[in-house]
């Protein structure tokens, strides 16, 4: 188990369990962009949007503590840093589809509704 859960208590809720893992709007941008494969930071920098280097660093620290992303170094100068989703990061593919699938479906019943006012 991860360092966070060994050293702190997750809460009795499933939901607010899974919200204290992700909750966070670049946690699950990230989790977006590396669904398909690892990437660099830069690349990933890019991908998340409008993400400073110091929070989308805090934040893929965070997610490697809590278990959902690795992290790889290759022995090169300089550095070449990958990050890539773990086996249980990959598992939040499926809630990432649903609220896709929400956001398209809101997307069409706000845009039917304005139609409907014009």
């Amino acid at each position: 188990m991860s360092d966070y859960t060994e050293k702190k208590t997750l809460p009795a809720c499933p939901v607010e369990t899974t919200l204290t893992l992700i909750g966070d709007k670049w946690k699950v941008l990230i989790v977006r962009d590396l669904l398909p494969g690892a990437k660099r930071f830069g690349e990933l920098k890019k991908s998340v949007g409008n993400v400073s280097q110091k929070v989308l660093t805090a934040q893929l620290r965070d997610m490697e503590r809590d278990g959902l992303v690795s992290r790889k170094v290759y022995p090169e100068v300089p550095p070449k840093v990958e990050y890539s989703l773990t086996e249980l990061g990959m598992s939040l593919k499926p809630i990432l589809d649903a609220l896709w699938n929400w956001g398209e479906d809101y997307k069409s019943k706000v845009s039917s509704d304005e139609e409907d006012r014009l």
